[in-house]
């Protein structure tokens, strides 16, 4: 019985997909049967130049480009603009197929989302869909991605929240480009408090590995 676990961030550009990858590394090198799956990504021209593909190398999962995307962009928008602009809509069948493709052979499903948590991923006369339909739809538990610096406070409470309203268990909490210090420290200490969420890990720059326990990130997959 597969288990997974959905990866969102507080923004664009935080290191979700980096850090992502050294979580997927950690336990693919514990010996976990571990896979990738992400539905659309947009501004990239092939898979392998992708997210995805960068998780793929990075762990050394051996996926194929069908495993690990249901949908590739070139136009460097939200999926649901370059959907719009490239004539190529995201299907809730497809994503949910593409899924449980990776789910038949991997025991633990990591997806990855685009972007923060409010991104549309299909808006158009026919469905409008974010990243928390997609969450719902495959029944997942979140962690969340964030940056260490400053406002990140501001950014993760108000993920952790819009989550809960929609009734989505929030497993912890990665901070990246962590570098210590008084604020940062004090950033953990808040970010804990005010959302009741764990800080699991910190990745400073140019880390190559998580510093987690393996058993401690495979128990948050559901």
């Amino acid at each position: 019985m597969s288990k997974g676990l959905f990866i969102t961030g507080t923004g664009t550009d935080i290191g979700k997909t980096y850090v992502t990858a050294l979580l997927v590394k950690r336990l693919h090198d514990a010996g976990y049967n571990v896979g990738y799956y992400k539905a659309a990504i947009s501004g990239a021209d092939s898979v392998a130049e992708s997210d995805a593909g960068f998780v793929n190398a990075t762990a050394n999962l051996g996926q194929s480009d069908e495993e690990l995307l249901s949908y590739l962009y070139k136009t460097a928008v939200s999926p649901h603009l370059a959907a719009k602009l490239e004539g190529n809509p995201v299907e809730k069948e497809t994503v949910i197929k593409g899924y449980q493709r990776v789910a038949a052979t991997r025991n633990f499903v990591t997806m990855e989302g685009s972007g923060g948590i409010v991104c549309p991923i299909r808006y158009d006369e026919v469905g409008h869909y974010f990243l928390t339909d997609i969450i719902h739809w495959l029944h997942l538990p979140t962690l969340i991605v964030a940056d260490a610096g400053l406002g990140t406070i501001n950014t993760v409470v108000l993920t952790v929240e819009y989550l809960k309203a929609r009734h989505i268990p929030v497993k912890g909490i990665i901070l990246n480009h962590y570098t210590g210090g008084t604020m940062q420290e004090d950033n953990v200490y808040m970010i804990e408090e005010l959302t009741g969420c764990k800080v699991l890990a910190k990745v400073a720059p140019g880390d190559t590995e998580l510093a987690a326990d393996p058993a401690m990130l495979a128990s948050l997959y559901e």
